[in-house]
């Protein structure tokens, strides 16, 4: 069994469009049953489960007869989402109900989970639900979402939910039953049972594409999930569900081990998903920060975006990606201390400088 209760007392269970809905647009009900009895047992075990679950956006398209799955367009997908989101969340309380539990739903946007106090709102919501023996059914607010403030995949939507939530174990289901060397269609293809670390020799063997053309997530985003996920201190498994009680039913799958657990604070800025700039630094201010050092103007060799003083901005040494933090000044001071030494930024700026650019106990490594 895939996170026993015992081990893992919190769990984050995704559930991907392909297996909710089926071709013609239809909820699967029997497969979908059998998820129902294996969160029930689990519950029974004294494990907290959360879904996931996509399938809004399908279910919506089929009732208002729009085309390509509902995803013409962003009005289409909106249009869709608003309409499939009451049938599913009528479905899942319906079958949860069967097994004597209690569903809730979330609806979340991008922002919800980017901004530091409605995440805090969001993570107490989502604990007391669990703690009250509650299943909380989470889905992206797509009826109001745009393509510039949206997750785009509920891959990494679960892996925010989990740090959110404090899980210790997410499972990614899907059509696929976990990472494969080279793409999963040639016959060559070697399954990847487990990864220690995600590197870039992991994020190669990834392939961006859905399988089902009926979600929005791949590869590439289920990595990006594992990336969140064990960086907040929780193991994630990717595991067909093309299987009846997946939740019970040992499979194959790929598992990402979790790192030692980062602070929440620090958790939540490795997870940044939207950040407003990047400072690019040179390799001393790289071997500094990775020595738990502030990042300091001196070390920036060049500055993109428009940020302000407390926006969260990545920080990109020569080999790429080092570090997420906040901005402890806007873009346009930022940009006048690069390279400068600090004794030289109050003539600068004309005022008393800030200690650093970005100060260490706000800043996470990648």
């Amino acid at each position: 069994m895939l996170f026993p209760p015992a081990s893992v007392p919190r769990l984050i269970v995704k559930i991907g469009s392909a297996l909710l809905v089926d071709p013609d647009g239809g909820v699967r009900r029997d497969w979908l049953t059998g998820i129902a009895a294996d969160i029930a047992e689990r519950t029974r075990a004294g494990q907290q489960v959360a879904v996931v679950s996509s399938g809004a956006i399908a279910l919506g398209a089929r009732r208002l007869g729009l085309a390509k799955g509902g995803r013409a367009s962003l009005e289409d997908a909106q249009a869709a989402a608003a309409t499939g989101q009451i049938a599913l969340a009528g479905v899942w309380a319906e079958l949860l109900g069967a097994e004597g539990l209690t569903a809730a739903q979330m609806l979340v946007t991008l922002d919800d989970l980017e901004d530091r106090r409605r995440y805090l709102n969001a993570a107490a919501t989502l604990s007391r639900l669990l703690q009250l023996g509650v299943v909380p059914v989470i889905n992206e607010n797509d009826s109001v979402a745009t393509a510039e403030i949206r997750f785009g995949d509920n891959d990494r939507l679960a892996a925010r939910v989990a740090q959110a939530a404090g899980a210790h174990g997410v499972l990614l289901l899907s059509d696929i039953d976990g990472l494969y060397d080279r793409n999963p269609a040639d016959p060559a293809a070697v399954h990847i049972p487990r990864v220690d670390r995600i590197d870039g020799a992991i994020e190669a063997m990834a392939d961006g594409g859905s399988a089902s053309g009926m979600g929005s997530g791949g590869m590439v985003s289920k990595i990006a999930a594992a990336r969140i996920a064990t960086a907040a201190g929780a193991h994630l498994a990717i595991a067909s569900g093309r299987v009846d009680r997946p939740l019970s039913t040992p499979a194959r799958h790929t598992m990402f081990v979790a790192e030692r657990a980062a602070s929440a604070r620090k958790a939540w800025l490795a997870g940044g998903l939207t950040a407003k700039g990047v400072l690019h630094v040179d390799a001393g201010a790289a071997k500094a920060l990775t020595d738990g050092r502030s990042l300091l103007a001196a070390g920036v060799v060049r500055a993109e975006g428009s940020f302000a003083r407390g926006d969260l901005v990545t920080i990109a040494g020569p080999s790429g990606p080092i570090a997420r933090g906040l901005a402890e000044y806007d873009a346009s001071d930022a940009a006048r201390l690069l390279g400068r030494r600090s004794e030289d930024h109050a003539a600068i700026l004309g005022y008393a400088p800030r200690s650093a650019l970005v100060h260490r106990n706000h800043m996470a490594l990648l």
